[in-house]
């Protein structure tokens, strides 16, 4: 081995990008100083060194923004703390909108920004231009300002960090390439380098565009592919300043910087193109691609347009250099969930500068205390699947994903690439029905059905959408007759043997202990009280359970469980998702319905709300379920997928007398919302207890220890400082969907965590959290006047503890 590594580390960084640095820098804050972070040739020689240095800190939600907001704090004092130069300099942004519906979303941006106390103004197109003398302003219709906002010399930041993690005691290698990773029982143990092995505890993957190829060598799944991506920079401007705002022009899809006395112009095309389909060289360093000026043909004249001068100056540099995207646009960052102690940070989708510090933050505390420190759902590496991983998949996504980080970013904006891929047995006869799908986690889901005559095409808007009145026709069904959902998409666990109940009962909050037959609603307990996963347990025997869950979490609930699971105890977990369709019946019909197929008693004696049962159904069996997720009476039928389409075909004929309805998530959303069921994901997380997501009801503190029960225990007795709420609209015009800020006489106590139009009620129905310096009791939610901020507008709002709709709940067990 050679004497320029050691032979053992706490942690190894594989990679040598701004993301690695950082990390080794926060990890040596955080008190872990045996760090070796590994770079195969240069610092920055991956991608980072042709980063544009923007640090912008409004992000498209909470999360995002608040670990961007850090990255800018942090950078303000790095130069200082480390003696190394950054280059860093808060000089603001300006984002500029050419239509009313780019100017809905910069302002609800900017109130969204509000809750963090981000300073950000509404300006007129005149006061950008004042501020961008350069720029053509004439079709504009409104800006904002981000005086905080700033650029960083990409190379030097990296440095500064490195820099600081050494005078902590990391070792930073250079010229040393990983070429794998050793693993033992399922935990990593090490890595190989070209010069030998270095035993470790923790490896971290911070490759960059290597990452998903370092994770192979894991057998980790890393969705990411290489783009290209380009920027040109002009030649001077005579009298150009240089503390220039960035000037951002999404419309456009391009942004505006000072570089060396003239414009630097980068795109984000709609339309990227793919690099690396055959892997990315090993050995490559500060690559640089060919031009390609037909490519960016269309984004060059909105560049003429909006910064005329460019078609009076010549262009000094045309870079291409390519970046890694993810498939949602959101970077990877945590433990790995197919290898303990195998983390990840990569994929960063261009933003890799302004997220740095943030990422480092977080992912160092989270490698220091076993658990993320915040809610980190947006970014966590386990709300990928498996497939994900594909090569074409990927390919075909990235030309979409570049071009997205510009676009309107629509509520139920759907992607057009790399789908088709998972359907449900159900799928064909849904498009004859009028579907319109939507995408969730490679799931092609009916979102709303549209009346013969009328194309299943979203029409995108801030305001009432197409679908709007079509998916108030479904609400309006199950609330009054009957409707039909397809949730195939919901995953399925078995857990089975002769430990599985106190496995359960370890880390749910609420009772599993219970008869045969019997369904219960609970929240996956972490150790200090969060919420890991809201699901139901159905007991089938008396050591046989089944869990249903959410799509989207299929990856983390499966092997947040297995972790749960104690050595020599007795406990199986399969997952089953793919051997049954589910299809709901909900409404004050449905009983008599399903009557009409199965010669089971479905009366409430026979079959009460919250049991299950495998009954005969039409020619078939099935199991069904009496629960809910709308409010109303209602089974959901488990089918094994041979006989789906046929129990399916069954209901619809029985149900023309009926006129069963099709319908749609967003129908389930608005359905939902107005019965104040939560959502994990936007209404509650892991870091969220059950006693603040207003879920006491389903813990039972008095039975045998289990997760959290300790943190709860005290919370019981103490109070909870925050608080989720449900609010309703005075005014039925303003739309919700997440992120608007909650006002509580003049003070901003919160934001909306989930919001829909609720068809019943009249109005938009939003969830949030409220925070309070003394213990939130209903007598303070009920004294407080509160409104709801909308793009920059307050609305008056009543605000309720109980369920706007049926606070009671007496419809469900009729």
């Amino acid at each position: 081995m050679s004497t320029n590594i050691p032979k053992h580390a706490q942690v190894v960084i594989i990679g040598g990008g701004i993301i690695g640095c950082s990390l080794a820098y926060h990890l040596t804050r955080a008190g872990i100083t045996d760090v070796v972070l590994l770079e195969r040739k240069m610092l920055t020689s991956g991608t980072t060194w042709h980063a544009a240095g923007l640090v912008g800190q409004l992000r498209a939600t909470q999360n995002m923004t608040r670990l961007a907001q850090y990255t800018s704090q942090l950078l303000k004092d790095l130069e200082k703390e480390t003696g190394q130069p950054t280059g860093f300099v808060q000089n603001g942004s300006i984002s500029v909108a050419n239509n009313a519906e780019r100017f809905e979303e910069l302002k609800r941006g900017a109130s969204m920004a509000r809750v963090f106390g981000l300073e950000v103004e509404i300006i007129t197109p005149k006061e950008a231009a004042d501020i961008w003398p350069l720029m053509n302003a004439s079709d504009l219709v409104g800006a904002v300002w981000l005086p905080g906002d700033g650029r960083t010399n990409p190379a030097d930041t990296t440095q500064a960090f490195a820099k600081g993690a050494k005078q902590k005691g990391a070792a930073i290698i250079e010229g040393i390439r990983v070429t794998g990773i050793h693993q033992k029982n399922g935990q990593v143990t090490g890595v190989a380098t070209e010069e030998g092995d270095i035993a470790c505890e923790i490896v971290v993957n911070c490759a960059g565009m290597w990452a998903r190829e370092v994770g192979k060598w894991a057998g980790v799944n890393i969705p990411l592919h290489a783009a290209e991506h380009f920027y040109i920079i002009t030649e001077t401007i005579n009298g150009l300043q240089k503390d220039l705002p960035i000037l951002r022009d999404p419309g456009g899809y391009a942004y505006y910087r000072e570089e060396v006395g003239g414009l630097m112009v980068g795109f984000f095309e709609p339309k990227a193109k793919p690099w690396g389909m055959n892997g990315i060289p090993n050995d490559a360093e500060f690559i640089r691609l060919p031009e390609d000026w037909a490519h960016l043909d269309s984004v060059l004249d909105a560049m003429a347009h909006r910064m005329p001068i460019t078609k009076e100056i010549g262009i000094h540099t045309f870079f291409n250099g390519p970046e890694s995207f993810t498939p949602d646009d959101r970077y990877h960052l945590g433990e790995a969930p197919e290898l303990k102690n195998f983390y990840v940070a990569a994929g960063f989708n261009s933003i890799g500068l302004q997220s740095s510090g943030g990422a480092g933050k977080v992912l160092a505390e989270w490698i220091a205390t076993g658990h993320p420190p915040m809610d980190l759902w947006d970014v966590d590496i386990r709300r990928n699947i498996s497939f994900q991983n594909n090569s074409r998949y990927l390919h075909d996504r990235v030309v979409e994903g570049l071009g997205l980080l510009y676009d309107m970013h629509w509520p139920f904006k759907q992607y057009q690439t790399s789908r088709g891929i998972r359907k449900s047995p159900l799928h064909d006869r849904l498009v004859k029905a009028g579907a319109c799908f939507g995408e969730m986690a490679g799931w092609e889901r009916a979102n709303w059905y549209a009346p013969k005559g009328v194309e299943p095409v979203y029409k995108y808007s801030y305001g009432r959408q197409n679908w709007f009145e079509y998916s108030a026709i479904e609400h309006k069904a199950v609330r009054e007759n009957v409707g039909l959902f397809d949730q195939t998409s919901f995953l399925n666990f078995l857990i089975q043997g002769s430990d599985a109940v106190h496995m359960l009962n370890r880390v749910c909050g609420n009772q599993i202990d219970v008869p045969v037959g019997k369904v219960v609603y609970t929240q996956l307990l972490n150790e200090r009280g969060g919420i890991e996963a809201d699901i139901t347990v159905s007991r089938l025997a008396h050591d046989s359970f089944m869990i249903v869950d959410t799509c989207t979490m299929q990856t983390k609930t499966y092997h947040w469980l297995k972790s749960q699971i104690r050595a020599g105890e007795h406990v199986v977990l399969t997952d089953v998702t793919s051997a049954y369709a589910i299809i709901s019946l909900m409404g004050p019909n449905s009983r008599a319905l399903l009557g009409k197929l199965t010669n089971a008693d479905l009366s409430n004696a026979a079959f009460p709300f919250g049991t299950t049962q495998e009954i005969e159904f039409a020619h078939a069996y099935a199991r069904a379920t009496r629960m809910t997720y709308v409010g109303e009476l209602g089974w959901e039928l488990y089918i094994p997928t041979e006989f789906a389409q046929h129990i399916y075909d069954a209901l619809i004929a029985e149900g023309k007398a009926f006129d069963l309805k099709h319908c749609g998530y967003h129908a389930l959303n608005s359905l939902r919302i107005e019965k104040g069921y939560r959502h994990w994901g936007h209404d509650m997380s892991d870091e969220d207890t059950p006693l603040e997501a207003g879920l006491g009801f389903a813990v039972k503190l008095d039975k045998e220890e289990f997760n959290g029960r300790a943190v709860l225990l005290r919370q019981k007795t103490d109070g909870v400082k925050k608080r989720l709420v449900q609010f309703a609209m005075q005014d039925a015009q303003p739309l919700l969907y997440h992120n608007e800020p909650i006002w509580r006489n003049g003070e901003i106590v919160g934001h909306i965590t989930s919001g829909m139009f609720g068809h019943t009620i009249g109005s938009c129905i939003g969830l949030g959290y409220v925070h309070h310096k003394e213990p939130i009791t209903a007598d303070w939610v009920e004294a407080g006047a509160y409104e709801i901020e909308v793009a920059g507008e307050r609305f008056p709002a009543r605000a309720s503890l109980n369920p706007f709709y049926d606070p009671k709940g007496l419809r469900i067990r009729v």
